[in-house]
């Protein structure tokens, strides 16, 4: 990879920016918007941790440096006029310093797809809540309770998912098996599996078996 070339390639503006649209690599939702110059490309490609360029700070900053909700690059694009950048990343945590996994949660028109990727944002958000607990949080009630109530919840909500199905009403059933789909998720950061482990064991299976 020519560092050098590629940002001779890139059109900055006139205060030497350009700016980088950041999309998850896994769940390919936007992130965020900010700002790079040629300093914050280089760091970015050569140690593949994303920086960018504060316009109100005038300085380099790494995402995730302060906060550890940091950005491992996994992709690098340029638009066709040269002027605007593609980051996709690896993000670890929430991108957004509300807390959200996004900045791009203030809706306007929902999508026809919402909520394709609701299971690995709910997943980054409760990893996120056992690294900075929330006081009144349900969820750090359970971490802090350890694994034998954890389980002992799964169960339960296994059960309730049994009685819905059993009851014959959807409803019932759909709310149901999001309680447990919750549960399992929380049990997943607290025993340090994530959703991408799952998706790779599926993914294994459909090749072994071909369902």
């Amino acid at each position: 990879m020519n560092i050098d070339k590629i940002i001779e390639e890139i059109n900055f503006d006139d205060r030497g920016l350009v700016p980088a649209v950041v999309q998850d690599v896994d769940t390919k939702k936007v992130l965020m918007l900010a700002y790079m110059n040629a300093e914050s490309i280089r760091k970015t490609l050569e140690g593949k941790k994303v920086c960018y360029y504060s316009r109100s700070r005038k300085e380099l900053w790494i995402k995730g440096a302060t906060s550890g909700n940091t950005q491992k690059l996994k992709g690098f694009y340029y638009d066709c006029d040269k002027d605007s950048i593609l980051l996709e990343v690896e993000q670890t945590g929430a991108a957004c310093h509300t807390g959200e996994f996004s900045c791009f949660f203030n809706e306007a028109i929902p999508a026809e797809n919402e909520g394709t990727d609701v299971l690995e944002e709910l997943y980054i958000l409760l990893k996120e809540r056992k690294r900075t607990p929330k006081e009144g949080s349900y969820t750090n009630y359970l971490f802090d309770e350890g694994l034998d109530k954890i389980l002992k919840k799964v169960g339960e909500e296994t059960s309730e998912v049994i009685i819905g199905a059993k009851n014959k009403d959807k409803e019932e059933l759909v709310y149901e098996i999001s309680d447990l789909v919750y549960h399992l998720l929380v049990l997943m950061v607290n025993e340090n599996i994530s959703v991408k482990d799952i998706r790779k064991e599926l993914i294994e299976r459909r090749k072994r078996n071909g369902a």
